[in-house]
């Protein structure tokens, strides 16, 4: 049974959603107000997080934001807000989906399923604290170990994904990433200088039974830029290919 933790203070939107979901043989919990969502994060254990972005006492991108520093369960936003910059500012912010009040039951669950089996084909990173991370990747990482994957600058690691617990390292340092983030790291590494075409990365993270834009993309890159380029205004590792989409550059 697949744990869904709902936080989302409009009683009437959540006590539906809440009956629905269970309905369809999911045990969810909800919560009223960030901080409550957020502290049963640990205990819960949840396969999916629904966020509304207006709580009563906390924003939602926040809590999306906070969420991310220990964690990558998938995140849903459902929220009355239909602006493309609020989707835009919702995925970077982490979360990897976004729907909009009033929205189908039925898409909402086809979605949580789609969400939730892309997230659980590999081990989710544990929830532990950024140091403890470093240090278990260190542990594991080994020259030979072929579920760790590098992309070498001046015969150093300068990239470096753990497929185990679905972490990125750059110069031996965690740097945390959404799950379509990962993804797409995934691809570049495993085929440098291979020309992705936006509508490619799209099938890779999302596949076909999801609802996304060719903006989220370009959104996902620009996160991944900042967190892996010196310089993200003059990227040397992932490179716009211009009407086309994008290329990782294997130095």
């Amino acid at each position: 049974m697949y744990k869904v933790l709902m936080i989302e203070d409009d009683a009437m939107i959540g006590d539906m959603v809440t009956l629905y979901l269970k309905e369809e043989g999911f045990h969810v919990i909800r919560e009223e107000n960030g901080t409550s969502g957020i502290a049963a994060i640990p205990q819960f254990q949840p396969d999916l997080i629904l966020l509304d972005l207006v709580l009563p006492d906390m924003d939602g991108l926040a809590i999306c934001r906070q969420v991310r520093e220990t964690s990558s369960v998938p995140i849903m936003i459902i929220s009355m807000k239909n602006k493309i910059v609020e989707r835009v500012n919702a995925l970077g912010a982490g979360a990897d989906d976004f729907m909009c009040k009033p929205f189908s039951m039925h898409e909402l669950i086809a979605r949580a399923h789609a969400l939730i089996r892309r997230a659980q084909r590999y081990p989710t990173m544990n929830q532990f604290p950024v140091a403890q991370s470093i240090q278990k990747v260190q542990e594991e990482v080994k020259p030979a170990n072929p579920t760790v994957l590098a992309a070498i600058m001046d015969k150093q690691d300068k990239i470096t994904l753990n497929t185990n617990t679905r972490s990125m390292s750059v110069y031996g340092e965690i740097v945390e990433t959404t799950y379509s983030e990962f993804e797409i790291m995934r691809c570049f590494i495993n085929n440098p200088g291979r020309v992705y075409s936006r509508e490619d990365l799209l099938q890779t993270v999302r596949g076909f039974d999801s609802f996304v834009t060719d903006r989220a993309i370009d959104v996902h890159i620009a996160n991944l830029r900042k967190k892996i380029e010196d310089n993200p205004k003059e990227p040397k590792w992932i490179r716009t290919v211009w009407g086309v989409g994008y290329k990782f550059v294997h130095m």
